[in-house]
């Protein structure tokens, strides 16, 4: 079920699913599931995905087979981005990016700490006809990005869960301990939007809301509860981040 949500002035209220030991047991099969039959493959794959055809290079976060890639997608769809920059932080197989620009987007930065991301990125904008507005970068989030506020709008899906990631692969689902990888997210991406800029970040349910509540707030944004879609076993949501007038 999708839900588009108004401004909210609770909108980091929401708390995370409990982690029961059922819960924790089903999380750990999905995971394991996932792993050893998607995340861990070791050939190239093509899929059709939110109306691109994509090549997803090893190690590389499948947009096909995680419901998160085409929901974010088609809710970037029904943004007017005309003539916007744009950072995609965490591409993948670049279908966000890829997004963006369908939606108007004049210019798409799409950043992986994956160097197999960036490629798949750079690759599929050209496979789709977008190699001139969308580019592939390697970073470590957006410490490759210089330090000004060049982008109108960043948008990023993160690992959802916490745990230490066991590769490269596995680092698309795990962030780290207390999400370690994405901690510095909010404050980077801050820095490098414009003062009217927007950051949307899609979490689960199943994600440590409180944190990243806190790190939202920590960052000085204001939030919105924009989207939300329900599933059996979670939610996905994406919350539109902006900085007070004058921040």
């Amino acid at each position: 079920m999708d839900s588009y949500v108004g401004d909210t002035a609770n909108a980091l209220d929401r708390r995370g699913t409990p982690h029961g030991p059922f819960r924790r047991l089903l999380r750990r099969f999905i995971h394991f599931f996932s792993y050893h039959l998607i995340l861990s493959r070791k050939s190239a794959r093509v899929a059709n995905a939110a109306g691109f055809r994509l090549t997803v290079r090893p190690t590389v976060f499948h947009p096909r087979y995680f419901l998160s890639s085409e929901l974010f997608a088609a809710f970037i769809d029904k943004m007017d981005l005309t003539g916007k920059r744009v950072l995609d932080v965490g591409t993948g197989s670049g279908i966000l990016a890829l997004a963006a620009a369908r939606a108007g987007a004049e210019h798409v930065v799409a950043a992986d700490i994956n160097p197999n991301a960036a490629l798949s990125a750079g690759e599929n904008a050209v496979a789709n006809g977008l190699g001139g507005r969308v580019g592939g970068l390697c970073s470590d989030l957006l410490s490759a990005i210089a330090p000004r506020p060049i982008f109108d709008v960043i948008l990023s899906s993160p690992p959802k869960h916490a745990g230490e990631p066991s590769d490269l692969a596995d680092r698309g689902w795990h962030a780290g301990p207390q999400y370690r990888d994405v901690k510095n997210l909010f404050d980077q991406a801050r820095d490098r939007l414009k003062p009217d800029g927007r950051l949307f970040v899609m979490v689960s349910s199943d994600s440590d809301l409180d944190l990243f509540g806190s790190l939202i707030e920590k960052a000085g944004f204001r939030a919105r509860l924009a989207y939300e879609h329900s599933i059996v076993i979670e939610s996905m949501i994406i919350y539109e981040l902006s900085l007070p007038r004058g921040a």
